[in-house]
């Protein structure tokens, strides 16, 4: 299942800057780059790739014939997607509080104001769209991973990378064992407390350790979008090399994880038993079947500490984890390059780019249209129509707003909200 968003500020070459669409607006978790210095336009693309995955999981039919075509794109989309958003939140962070260089002093201090005053927008926005919707909208998880990044805008890539890795390596052992300690009525203590909790069914507890985003596993991809960030993407042996690093990481995390616990507990293609199976991100409603990570969700399955061995999504073990980021590395390079090397393609791609510059609104957008429609919802479909109706209403509807705004509706908004930051002294 997955939930989710996210002019950029860079001191990326001219040459990665983008065309028109003239909208530069932020996805969950950007923020509009001064005109003259452009934007990383292969960062747009990977989010458009991130929101089309998104809408694939929450609205495309759940129980393709296994082994199908179908099945094979749920499945890369399931997990994969709201993982890749997250890495690119934190790339994008570092666009707010510099990207190669962290800014100090006064720039500083207003770039951490702006990030703090989107992460307070984004959880108060997430818990509105919980109300209706469920534990499957992320932004509110968003808004705890910004917090908890503010704490880590100044570190090299080097050290991030290295957190990003500990993280992967050891916080979901850390969460098996909390989620074994706290019991359910522990929980259920900790929830009747919790105001978050009473207004959306995604409390506290949901966002730091049980949910199916959680921080404590989660901030791993974040992590590692800050530590990308840090890099010189423009520069082909640095593309080169995080292309090795994406695919060595996929590689040995489902091949270990294949080799140590069978293919079920991988490849879950096409509606199969596994974890993860029954419920997939777009189940709507309080109270998913999945749980986000090892340990139970309501009506879901109870994960066993072997189960820490496997890399099904959603599980939030280190193979599923380092896997998922190990794509997402990928899909920002492959992207990154693309749009560098193939102006055609770049030119071709235009009316997809602008879906990734305003991701927010896309996001946001496509539950808003699911209630209107609620036969488009996730299982409820036996057709690929609905899912490609709302990619391509996405697409048209990008492409004519960038026409006449710089940014979309809601990063237009958030945009707007973070404006008192400059007031920081």
């Amino acid at each position: 299942m997955t939930q989710v968003k996210p002019p950029q500020e860079l001191s990326a070459p001219q040459r990665n800057a983008t065309p028109p669409p003239k909208a530069s607006s932020e996805s969950a978790g950007q923020v509009s780059g001064r005109p003259s210095m452009g934007r990383l336009v292969g960062l747009d693309l990977a989010r458009a790739l991130a929101v089309f995955g998104m809408y694939i999981v929450h609205i495309a039919p759940m129980d393709s014939p296994q082994g199908s075509v179908g099945s094979w794109v749920y499945f890369l989309a399931e997990g994969r997607s709201s993982a890749l958003f997250a890495t690119l939140a934190g790339f994008s962070l570092m666009l707010i509080a510099g990207r190669r260089e962290p800014k100090t002093g006064l720039a500083g201090r207003q770039a951490k104001a702006r990030i703090a005053i989107r992460a307070v927008i984004l959880l108060a926005l997430g818990t509105v769209l919980a109300m209706e919707y469920g534990d499957i909208i992320i932004l509110a998880y968003y808004g705890v991973y910004f917090l908890l990044a503010l704490l880590l805008v100044r570190l090299s890539a080097r050290t991030l990378a290295l957190i990003a890795a500990g993280i992967a390596l050891v916080m979901p052992q850390l969460a098996f064992v909390l989620k074994m300690w706290l019991s359910d009525s522990v929980q259920q203590t900790i929830n009747a407390y919790d105001p978050l909790e009473r207004l959306s069914t995604v409390g506290v507890l949901d966002l730091l350790l049980t949910g199916l985003y959680p921080t404590i596993t989660w901030m791993a991809f974040v992590t590692t979008g800050m530590a990308l960030a840090r890099l010189d993407l423009s520069a082909p042996v640095v593309r080169r090399r995080l292309a090795v690093l994406g695919a060595g990481l996929a590689t040995a995390a489902y091949g270990l994880a294949t080799l140590l616990t069978g293919a079920s507990a991988v490849w879950n293609v096409g509606g199969g038993g596994g974890p993860s199976s029954g419920s997939g991100p777009g189940s709507m409603g309080s109270g998913s079947a999945v749980s986000g990570s090892m340990g139970s969700a309501p009506g879901g399955p109870e994960l066993s500490a072997s189960d820490l061995l496997g890399a099904v999504s959603h599980t939030g073990t280190t193979f599923d984890t380092l896997g998922c980021a190990g794509i997402a590395i990928l899909v920002i390079v492959a992207a990154t390059a693309a749009m560098d090397r193939l102006p055609l393609l770049r030119c071709l791609a235009k009316p997809v780019i602008a879906v990734g510059t305003m991701s927010l609104t896309a996001y946001v957008g496509h539950f808003l249209a699911q209630s209107a429609w609620p036969a488009s919802g996730a299982g409820t479909t036996t057709s690929w129509v609905p899912v490609l109706t709302y990619i391509v209403t996405a697409i048209v509807f990008a492409t004519i707003w960038s026409r006449f705004f710089r940014r979309g509706p809601l990063e237009y908004l958030l945009n707007a909200a973070t404006k008192p930051a400059k007031y920081i002294r």
